[in-house]
């Protein structure tokens, strides 16, 4: 049941795209805890910014924990974040291997705001091939696929449950926050990092 909630939470923190034009995108937020309270979360974002964040009632907490890149398989349903490479190959900068609960989570091939430029695949994998670079996962997505070489120092995590008793200072966290109706940012979902692994998303 918790990984069910974990699966309904990490969906909708990683969609938004078909948010975008009926109203303003969600703020995705990555960085590091300095206070934490029933309601409210406190993070110095990696862009240099102190947010407030207040914690919805209902507030679903998830942490990652590392797996083998060689265990994404035929058939393994992931997300990658990917930059560009050499003669416009996709390669990975991050691998998160969905719970099979969260098979089709915003199926598709969209922007996102790793780093600049970089985009999003939430996919089927359909091929695996070992490469000098690593390894190449041929991807499919509704209508269309792609390539995705997958480097070996790049991280592949999936999604485990969580509590809010993970969410401490000092510890890096994940997530997509959108305003209240007081103006103020908040979030019902927060993947958080948990025994040195952080949410590389």
């Amino acid at each position: 049941m918790r990984l069910r909630l974990i699966a309904v939470a990490m969906a909708a923190c990683l969609a938004g795209v078909s948010a975008w034009a009926q109203t303003a995108p969600p703020t995705r937020v990555r960085g590091t805890i300095t206070a934490v309270t029933n309601q409210m979360l406190t993070v110095n974002s990696r862009d240099g910014q102190k947010l407030e964040i207040m914690l919805n009632d209902n507030l679903a907490v998830a942490t990652v924990r590392k797996v083998d890149l060689a265990s994404v398989a035929a058939g393994s349903y992931i997300g990658t974040a990917t930059r560009t490479g050499p003669g416009g190959s996709l390669q990975a900068i991050e691998v998160l291997v969905f719970p099979e609960a969260m098979r089709g989570a915003s199926e598709g091939h969209f922007p996102w705001d790793l780093e600049p430029g970089s985009m999003m695949t939430n996919a089927t994998v359909t091929g695996v091939v070992q490469a000098n670079a690593g390894r190449e996962l041929t991807l499919k997505f509704k209508d269309s696929s792609n390539t995705v070489v997958v480097p070996p120092d790049v991280p592949v995590v999936t999604l485990a449950p969580g509590e809010r008793a993970d969410l401490k200072p000092g510890a890096r966290v994940f997530l997509s926050a959108t305003k209240n109706e007081h103006g103020h940012l908040a979030a019902g979902r927060v993947t958080v990092e948990k025994d040195g692994v952080a949410p590389p998303m």
